[in-house]
């Protein structure tokens, strides 16, 4: 076993653009097929297992101890559709899920449409998405994946007889939808190289995947789509979005033959949802300027965006996110100085109310609501403290009934002895960050105690303060948990995310530094024992974090980084490089290329101290590619003046989501919390 770190090699490759030029020595590693690219990232993994020996009895107690928690003969709450009862559930000591269903009534026999035990089996990863059920109740369409590139082959069951059919569709997103016809199946198709999902096929059941009809192309590089069907059935959907515009297309689901028609012209700007109801479309839209989106309605033959009109108006302080239609009612998720909240409506002008929660560190949000009769509301509540519950609400009586509330086995949990605050941190511009915290109710808070701080703020991605029985083996070991809710998800609104984006991404590195700071004079922590954690563009954060402030943290995880910003969005065959300009700016712009060269972690490596480090990727990630945190390690190990421990954990066989079992997954999870509790002297 490797004792000593490896060293790669260094090929100097000058990149040049608008008059500068970068000298990349470890720009070889991109070459995925090169035996000496797979020496080296075996090297840091013998590395890396060589130096965490001592931690692997540890870890597998950690293991265990998450996975005792997990009720493996677990089962999902079934919904009804089409007067069928759909279900998931989990066998004990099995990794993957069991998709059934039943017919009219709960007590009707069950059915196994897919047990993915058995299709999983002799697979390194598996992965199986988009189940889409025919309206006659006949056909299952489905998507899998045994690469993890997510780039999954469609294929279709016979519900009745269990066949499953020769059409095999490659290269798409996993998902489809029926026409009312029982035989015509829509899905999307992916760029082989990008992987941008750019293509609408039409297939008939029964013929040559070559014989597809193409019926839509996105040839706008900067956009994704998919396809959908409406909650009525009424109407099959494309998408298109980019980061900040939308457009669609639709076309009744009982024309499958028929022309999709564009609901709207994209508009550079404007986003916009479609739902359908009766005779409209309800829109939630940014129109006119309204940055935390308004809801507005259109008649079903007059769908341009100059017969919108205003259904419920913007408001500066709510973020409308979600709307949630049924025959007699419609729901509305609003997000309010970070608090979720969901307000029932009726069609019909009736008193409108909210389902009334009391905590400050909560989240609730839509379940599963397919059947548009139902005057119940099912939604997902939980804490910090509080585990993941579904629950049912009577819209007409306003009663609720908890359907189900996730099981932390071991009779050691117990929610009142876990304390959850919210915090405010004053950014260095003035603005107040929230942070959410949870801690056992016995930790000191006198700055003695570890403290994992995580963060993300990307995409308008928000990071709700959601339960996890994962969490506990930290907590209970005297960790506090935070979630820094820094600028660039919109937890405090459309705003806030404005703010963290574009030309204002250095506001989200400064928003979870000064939370750090913040955290370590309040006495929550203090350096010595400040860990923080972010992955994918939350690995970015933790780039730049330690090339900025490398002194406020003993450890740092960053999993599946996007550290080599600018090499990468100067790239455009790189899957998902040309739909995240609206995100990052296009370097090719000489402005965006010299702000991105100011903060992208793998250009500001220097020579200086950096906190201890645990890097991890996946050979297959789709998403981040490999090199970057390979080259990004390469760096700091060249460049870094401290005797402190710096990792790269790649996964050979997975992609950006890491292992695809239920409980393989907690292996990686062992590993990072046991790299932890190793620097904090925890472990016996």
């Amino acid at each position: 076993m490797a004792s000593t770190p490896p060293k790669a090699k260094k090929v100097e490759k000058a990149l040049t653009i608008h008059g500068d030029t970068r000298i990349d020595p470890y720009y070889w590693l991109n070459e995925r097929e090169n035996p000496e690219v797979i020496a080296y990232l075996e090297q840091e993994n013998a590395y890396y297992q060589a130096a965490t020996a001592h931690t692997k009895e540890f870890q597998q107690l950690l293991f265990d101890e998450m996975k005792s928690r997990i009720k493996e003969d677990d089962s999902s709450v079934p919904y009804r559709l089409n007067n069928y009862w759909y279900a998931t559930r989990y066998e004990k000591g099995r990794e993957y899920p069991v998709y059934t269903r039943r017919a009219g009534s709960l007590d009707a026999q069950e059915e196994i449409m897919f047990d993915c035990n058995v299709l999983a089996e002799d697979q390194e990863y598996f992965n199986l998405r988009g189940i889409s059920i025919s309206p006659d109740n006949t056909y299952a369409a489905f998507g899998i994946d045994t690469v993890s590139r997510r780039q999954y082959q469609i294929q279709v069951k016979n519900l009745k007889t269990g066949e499953v059919y020769e059409d095999k569709i490659e290269n798409t997103t996993g998902t489809s939808v029926w026409a009312n016809d029982n035989k015509t199946l829509f899905y999307v198709k992916k760029d082989p190289v990008t992987l941008r999902s750019e293509k609408v096929y039409k297939h008939i059941l029964g013929t040559p995947a070559e014989q597809d009809e193409l019926v839509y192309h996105e040839k706008d590089a900067t956009f994704n789509i998919y396809v959908y069907k409406s909650k009525s059935r009424d109407y099959i959907i494309i998408g298109a979005n980019s980061t900040m515009t939308s457009e669609y297309r639709f076309l009744r689901a009982d024309d499958p033959n028929g022309t999709f028609q564009v609901f709207s012209p994209r508009e550079r700007g404007l986003e916009y949802s479609i739902y359908h109801f009766g005779d409209h479309f309800y829109l939630l839209t940014n129109k006119d300027g309204a940055t935390n989106f308004k809801l507005m309605k259109t008649g079903t033959d007059k769908t341009n965006s100059e017969h919108w009109q205003e259904f419920i108006p913007h408001r500066e302080d709510v973020l409308l996110e979600d709307l949630e239609i049924f025959s007699d009612y419609y729901v509305l998720a609003e997000r309010n100085n970070g608090l979720t909240h969901l307000k029932i409506n009726r069609w019909d002008g009736g008193e409108a109310y909210e389902i009334p929660f009391t905590s400050e560190t909560f989240i609730a949000y839509p379940y599963v609501n397919p059947d548009y009769d139902s005057k119940k509301f099912r939604y997902v509540y939980n804490s910090l403290s509080s585990p993941y519950a579904i629950i049912d609400f009577d819209m007409e009586d306003r009663t609720q009934e908890v359907l189900k509330e996730q099981e932390v086995l071991g009779g050691k949990f117990n929610k009142k002895n876990y304390k959850t605050e919210r915090v405010w941190a004053k950014a260095r511009d003035g603005r107040e960050i929230p942070i959410s915290l949870i801690y056992h109710k016995d930790t000191p808070l006198d700055g003695s105690s570890p403290l994992f701080q995580y963060g993300y703020g990307s995409y308008g991605s928000t990071s709700d303060p959601y339960f996890s029985s994962i969490r506990l083996s930290l907590l209970d070991r005297g960790f506090i948990y935070a979630i820094a809710h820094v600028r660039g998800g919109e937890y405090l609104g459309r705003p806030w995310y404005e703010d963290g984006r574009l030309f204002n991404k250095k506001n989200t590195f400064t928003d979870f530094i000064d939370c750090s700071t913040y955290l370590i004079n309040t006495r929550y922590t203090s350096p010595e024992h400040l860990y923080a954690y972010g992955g994918s563009a939350g690995g970015l954060l933790m780039g730049a974090i330690v090339n900025m402030e490398p002194d406020l943290y003993n450890g740092v995880i960053a999993a599946v980084p996007f550290v080599d910003v600018v090499t990468t969005m100067l790239d455009d065959s790189i899957p998902l490089t040309t739909g995240e300009y609206d995100e990052w700016g296009d370097p090719n712009d000489p402005e965006y290329y010299k702000y991105m060269k100011s903060y992208s972690p793998y250009d500001n490596v220097k020579a200086q101290s950096y906190p201890h480090l645990l890097v991890t990727t996946g050979l297959h990630d789709s998403q981040v590619q490999y090199w970057e945190p390979a080259k990004w390690v390469a760096k700091l190990r060249e460049y870094k003046t401290d005797d402190n421990q710096l990792y790269l954990d790649t996964n050979m066989d997975a992609g950006h989501g890491g292992a695809s079992g239920r409980f393989e997954a907690l292996k990686e999870t062992a590993k990072e919390f046991a790299f932890l509790l190793d620097l904090e002297g925890k472990i016996p």
